[in-house]
This record gives structure tokens, sequence and C-alpha cells, in this order.
């Protein structure tokens, strides 16, 4: 028995610091006593028990080296420079005219400038979304600016562990900071592995809020999955998130499939100025777990209560590619989606600013101008029916990695390089 103890913290001492850690003692008595917790792992919204996508190594394959149901190569990925607007510590120190600003960096992450205070959602600053600095999908465009040079940031939101939402070098660099860190429960394992002390930790259940310099942050439920090691063993929760200021409401989805309890979220907690809707890395494969641009519109939708009110800003898009549709495809359907419902959408380039509640938002197709033109040309601007080109023969080649299961995903499994 010794020897097997010695060789299992062997093994445990080998794994990469990028692992973080799992919860234990008060952490994991809490964890246990959640209503969303049972036999052992964290349930879905409706007590669904499936927490992994159900995807076969043959359906992998099929979709890896299947050269009939893949995109043309050029569609896979952009063909030119992706253009990052220059930010610079000045565009985002004044403070914003309507009291609301919000700044996608990319990905997941973004800067939300709300009555006064500064949000930080789902920082990933790492060059590769992968525990391993040699493997796992790589940034196709730099972030727009420092780390470091985005300024004091009153509060980071994680909206799960998974290595494109949870990237450790960015987690460190910010332990030097004094912000704190609103999380799902069990995460913070991670984040105290890592230099976070643990009275810097608001870790929340779902319907859960925690008060930060007049924000209200509540963690709102969300269908996913979680997992970073070479187990998954389920204990750290996912999350989506809503905060409240004395005058403007935001919403960050975090990764999601759809389900019916946006509409909930939205009657408990909305309308919203703006919300933050996951639209990329879907696919037929795992259909509950991410959502595709029109799901996320519907979500939208629900969590206004019904109406188009607001500014949806499509996330977790063009940053790395995590699935086999056309890197500009996203992109595309949402602005369709936003037409055909009569939604505002917001589309801003990687570090452009914009104010959620002013008069116009960034609506430019930037993406146009370094994808590959598809068959029959770009969709006229002004047509309002569903310009998808989700089809067979359009949707990019995953690399191992770039699918549930791989680098980005965390699924747990001893082959995969864990994902989103």
């Amino acid at each position: 028995m010794t020897g097997i103890r010695s060789l299992s913290s062997g093994l445990s001492a080998l794994q990469p610091d990028a692992f973080g850690a799992e919860p234990v003692g008060e952490r994991l008595a809490r964890i246990r006593r959640s209503p969303h917790f049972k036999d052992g792992v964290f349930l879905n919204p409706g007590g669904e028990t499936r927490t992994r996508p159900s995807i076969s190594p043959l359906d992998v394959a099929k979709g890896l080296f299947d050269t009939d149901s893949r995109p043309p190569r050029a569609h896979r990925s952009p063909q030119g420079t992706i253009p990052v607007h220059a930010t610079t510590l000045a565009d985002i120190s004044r403070p914003p005219a309507t009291g609301l600003r919000l700044t996608w960096m990319g990905h997941s992450s973004v800067l939300a400038e709300i009555d006064g205070r500064r949000v930080l959602f789902d920082p990933v600053w790492g060059e590769r979304c992968s525990p391993f600095a040699f493997a796992g999908p790589k940034r196709l465009h730099p972030v727009p600016l420092p780390l470091a040079a985005l300024g004091p940031v009153d509060v980071v939101v994680i909206s799960h562990d998974h290595y494109d939402h949870l990237d450790m070098p960015s987690i460190k660099t910010l332990a030097g900071t004094d912000t704190l860190f609103a999380v799902p429960l069990g995460v913070g394992a991670h984040l105290e592995h890592w230099g976070v002390s643990a009275d810097r930790l608001r870790e929340l259940d779902w319907q859960e809020s925690t008060e930060i310099g007049g924000l209200t942050l509540t963690a709102t439920p969300a269908r996913h999955f979680c997992g970073r090691g070479l187990r998954s063993t389920q204990h750290t929760l996912w999350a989506s998130w809503s905060v409240a200021g004395e005058n403007h409401r935001i919403y960050h989805s975090g990764d999601t499939g759809y389900f019916e309890g946006f509409k909930d979220i939205g009657a408990d907690y909305g309308p919203f100025d703006a919300t933050m809707i996951q639209i990329g890395a879907y696919s037929e494969m795992w259909p509950d777990i991410h959502m595709t641009p029109e799901e996320g519109m519907r979500a939208h939708l629900d969590l206004q209560r019904g109406t188009p009110a607001g500014v949806m800003l499509p996330i977790h898009w063009a940053t790395f590619n995590l699935a086999m549709h056309p890197w500009a495809e996203p992109g595309e359907g949402t602005m369709a989606a936003g037409r055909a419902e009569g939604a505002r959408v917001a589309v801003p380039r990687p570090g452009e600013p914009f104010e959620p509640t002013a008069e116009s938002v960034p609506s430019a197709p930037w993406w146009r101008e370094v994808a590959a033109t598809p068959a029959g040309g770009w969709p006229d601007l002004d047509q309002r029916t569903d310009v998808s080109t989700k089809t067979a023969t359009e949707a990019p080649a995953a690399t191992a990695g770039d699918v549930p299961g791989s680098a980005a995903e965390g699924s747990g499994e001893a082959t995969a390089v864990p994902a989103n």
C-alpha cells in the first residue's frame, strides 16, 4: 500500500500546475450540500446528469478527416490579419458617458465598466487555451493590450474552469493585484492553488449573490460541464452571471447550451442593457453545451423578457478555433439572427470599446476583410433572411484539441489535451 501511495503522489507531482486543484475540506462539504450536486457530480438545469458531450472517437474522426463533410481549407481560419483595435489605457480610463462601456478583448474576455466599477469576465491573455505551452488551440490574434496595462479592476468574474475561460497565467498576474474574484462553487480551489488568497474569493452557487462596490453579482444557471485535469470529477460548477449596478444591468452567458431557464433569468434579473452571449464553437456533435447564433439570439430575447431590448454582444468566437464550423460563420449568423428579430447586435473588433446604451454601436462586419469569401459572395447587409453558412461542406476541420474533450474543453480523459 505504501508503494501505491508513493506512486500516486509521484504522478500527482508530475501534473501540470495549470490543472489546478480539487476542492477539499469545507469547500467540498459546501459543494456536497448544493441542491445542484447529486451522486458525486453537479447537474445541469432540470436535473440532467449528462455533464459532458456524448461523442465517440469515431464521430470525432469523421469530423477531423472526412473531407466530404468539412469545409474548404480557406474557410477554416482567417486569411489575413484580424483587425485588432489598438486599445490604450487612455481609451478605457475616461469614464463612459452613459455609465456603461464594454470592451471585448477576444473570445469570452470582456471588460465591463458599469456604474463606476470595472468588471473583467473570463480573462484569457495566454497564447494557448491549454495546460501546455506547446500544444492546444493557439490565438488567431494578439491581445489588444497587455493585462498589466488594463488598469485597476474591481472584480474578476469566472464562468467555469475550462482552459479557454480560466487561464492560469492570467490569474497569476491578477493575483498580484488587489482585485476580488467572483467564481462558481469549487473554482476557488484552482485560484487558491495559483496564489489568490481565500479572503479575495466570492464563491457562489446558482442564484446566490454577492455585493462588491455597489454591484450585485449573481451566479445564474448554465447548461455545460467542467474539468481541467486527467480526471473530470465534476466537482466545480459552471455558471452564467448577472451584474446589476445602480443604473445598469448586464449578463454574461459563459458557455452554455440553450435551455428554457433563460426566461427565468430574464424574469428574475433582467431585462439587461447588454447581454454577452456565447455563439461560437457549436456542433451537431455537442448540441447541448454550446449555442448556435440563432440559439444565442433566442437566449438574448428570453433574457430581455421576449422583447428585442438592449444590445447583444456575441462572444466565444474569432480568437481560437475550437470547432468545425467556418471561422466567420458565428459573426455572420448572429448579424442575420439580429436582423430577423429586429434586435441590436454589436460586433466590435477585438479591443474596441463601445457603449451599449449609446445611439449607435459597432455594426460593420470586420471579419469579411480577412475571411475567405463564400461561394456567391457575402450576403447583403440589409437582407433580413437567415444568412448562416452552416453546411456540411462549409464547416472547418478541427484539430486535435479543438473539440469538447480536447485541450480547451477539459474533458478529463487521459488521452485528451483538455477544451471550451
